[in-house]
């Protein structure tokens, strides 16, 4: 775990000292750049694993189940991963197989499962990411949707390293890596697919893995029950659509948050697509900012000194007694746990976000706030 939590960091550190000389030409500089989100991503993720660990082993992991349409989720999921696999040359398809088992490459197959979007997401992201990262240069993954009477198979097939026999039996465990040493070719803290089959079996499926040894690829399938049948609902007009070209255009913003750092790069950041900015570094300053002026979205912390983001929701929300309207809130903090989400959402926050945060989920949200489509 020491040396997963380090690598990362060792480039970052490195690159950053690079870029403080101020001597790296604008390519090099990219490239400096891209490594550290890059690095950042790994850490972020590497963390994310842990913790998920951590509250599956105390038994507080928690799901916020939905009608969820499947395909949709494995689009995203195969959209996202395409890069990392034309990088290394391999071919990623997906297809379906309907009733008669034919498989139609490149069609989608429509289903929903009750489970939560964002795991359902991370379950299959685990899958195909793990797949591209053991297949070598020119091989193939096949990302396959099936049908099966009442249930719903994702099935992910590489032409990568395979599994030995001895290990099968093994693979879903914690902490378990067919090759642990140190000269090994693939890093991580073997933990990804553990959270899958916890994940798959919360959402009452199961998962399973298959291999005819080592160099002669994997498959792994999740079994999950389809949805009930649910009557259709009647199609959203595109009325009131934004004629503005930038997603926050004209949007007055407060950003309360004590580290300064945070605040700038937010301030730069929602500035570019047209929002107006207003920043504060603690509850007292934030305040006296809506005194002066109501934003259209305030944007918190969590934790500050002296008091948090949940007192300053809290006086924001008594302040509003009486009024027809509430100031819409998201809570953006490095607090990122189910529970620290619900008592955000019951302290008075419409949103909860974890740091660190995508750009385009954190904009899509204002803009959602804000009443924009």
């Amino acid at each position: 775990m020491s040396h997963e939590l380090r690598t990362p960091l060792n480039a970052m550190v490195g690159w950053v000292h690079l870029l403080r000389t101020g001597e790296l030409d604008a390519a090099t500089t990219e490239r400096a750049l891209e490594t550290v989100e890059k690095n950042v991503r790994a850490q972020t993720q590497i963390i994310d694993d842990i913790l998920d660990v951590s509250r599956i082993i105390r038994g507080s992991l928690t799901l916020s189940f939905q009608r969820v349409d499947l395909s949709a989720v494995l689009h995203h999921v195969v959209e996202s991963l395409r890069p990392a696999a034309q990088t290394k040359g391999i071919e990623l398809s997906t297809g379906l197989e309907p009733a008669g088992g034919e498989m139609i490459a490149g069609e989608d197959i429509g289903g929903e499962v009750i489970g939560d979007p964002d795991r359902l997401q991370q379950v299959a992201w685990n899958l195909l990411a793990n797949a591209v990262k053991f297949t070598p240069r020119g091989g193939s993954v096949e990302v396959r949707l099936k049908r099966r009477g009442d249930d719903l198979c994702l099935e992910v097939t590489d032409s990568g390293e395979g599994i030995a026999p001895e290990f099968l039996p093994h693979v879903f465990e914690r902490f378990r890596q067919a090759d642990g040493s140190a000269s090994r070719v693939h890093g991580g803290l073997g933990l990804g697919l553990a959270i899958v089959r916890h994940l798959v079996e919360l959402q009452g499926g199961t998962v399973t893995a298959e291999s005819a040894g080592k160099g002669q690829g994997s498959r792994f399938t999740v079994t999950l029950p389809a949805a009930p049948t649910a009557s259709p609902e009647p199609a959203e007009t595109a009325a009131g659509e934004s004629p503005d070209a930038l997603p926050l255009a004209g949007l007055r913003l407060l950003v309360v948050d004590d580290d300064l750092d945070t605040c700038e790069a937010m301030s730069l950041l929602l500035s570019r697509s047209g929002a107006r900015v207003a920043i504060a570094s603690s509850v007292p300053e934030a305040l006296a900012a809506l005194e002066r002026s109501r934003p259209d979205v305030l944007v918190a912390d969590i934790g500050m000194p002296g008091e948090d983001g949940y007192s300053l929701i809290r006086q924001v929300r008594t302040r509003e007694i009486g009024r027809k309207d509430s100031l819409p809130a998201v809570a953006l903090t490095a607090y990122a746990r189910p529970e620290d989400r619900e008592r955000a959402l019951a302290a008075g926050f419409q949103e909860h976000l974890p740091k660190p945060v995508d750009a385009a989920e954190l904009t899509a949200v204002l803009a959602g706030l804000a009443g924009r489509r």
